[in-house]
């Protein structure tokens, strides 16, 4: 039977759904338009466009990943975060509409024309770093991690924005060799996941993405108790924090960073109503 875009996009939200995907529509729109090279606008002024032999061999390719719940963002290669496109791939966690909260926290405190430095630990595909730096443009930064094969993706996403000229990215363990009070700002999306819990989570999550990115410890909290004193450290007197959390974290995490004599301490909500931005300042 030949396939047309609309077609292929009925028969292509029947699967998931089987599969039990959530959103079925939309992953499979995103699927038909890449396998089809084709885009929205195409699907509903020309539905019965008809797909060639080898996009529709593409299409079944991608559909097959999908029912297997590899996440879209792999199968595509790249995810949409805050303003920018990123190139995404199994060694870094997909950028997730709930780390936004913490950007648009940034952006509210450093506002357009100052210049400043920030610091990114963990900074995988490098979205948060990268959103914030897309929008200030005296700003500069640096972003660490563990892992090289998620520094190449940082690399690669910085060059596609045009940024590689303001953003340094170096492999390292968190702040191990950095000097006191460099930074004005210093966010952080670290592993929070209880251990025992990670078995729990979608295929998408426990199946697919880097464990290194996810396990924070039998009690979900061993980054923070390291970060904690660690970011306060390497803040400029007066600098600000911001560290994504897990949704019953924030009571945990207020505490630790209380105990370093961090002030103005508090947690932002997402866009669900949960616990998700742990923010507070340095003292002068």
């Amino acid at each position: 039977m030949t396939l047309t875009l609309v077609s292929a996009w009925n028969a292509a939200k029947q699967r998931l759904q089987t599969a039990g995907v959530d959103g079925p529509v939309i992953d499979a729109r995103l699927l038909v338009e890449a396998a089809a090279d084709a885009t929205r606008a195409d699907i509903i002024g020309e539905p019965r466009r008809e797909l060639t032999d080898e996009q529709a061999a593409r299409l079944e390719e991608f559909l097959s990943r999908r029912e297997r719940r590899e996440p879209i963002s792999h199968i595509l290669g790249r995810k949409g975060f805050w303003k920018i496109m990123l190139n995404v791939t199994p060694h870094v966690l997909t950028p997730r509409p709930d780390t936004e909260t913490l950007v648009e926290w940034a952006l509210r405190q450093y506002p357009d024309g100052l210049a400043f430095r920030m610091l990114d630990l963990g900074v995988g595909s490098g979205a948060i770093i990268l959103s914030i730096l897309a929008e200030r443009a005296a700003a500069k930064g640096l972003g660490v991690d563990v892992s090289e094969e998620a520094l190449a993706v940082a690399r690669e996403n910085a060059a596609n924005l045009g940024l590689a000229g303001k953003v340094a990215l170096l492999r390292g363990d968190w702040t191990r060799g950095l000097d006191d009070a460099g930074f004005d700002l210093v966010v952080s999306n670290p592993p929070y996941i209880r251990s025992a819990e990670i078995e729990t989570l979608d295929p998408e999550v426990k199946d697919y993405e880097p464990r290194l990115a996810l396990d924070g410890g039998l009690d979900g909290l061993d980054a923070y108790r390291l970060l904690a004193p660690e970011i306060l450290r390497v803040l400029k007197p007066g600098g600000r924090f911001a560290v994504e959390i897990g949704h019953d974290q924030s009571t945990n995490v207020e505490r630790l960073f209380k105990a370093t004599g961090a002030l103005e301490i508090a947690t932002l909500k997402d866009l669900a109503n949960r616990d998700r931005v742990v923010v507070g300042l340095k003292p002068v």
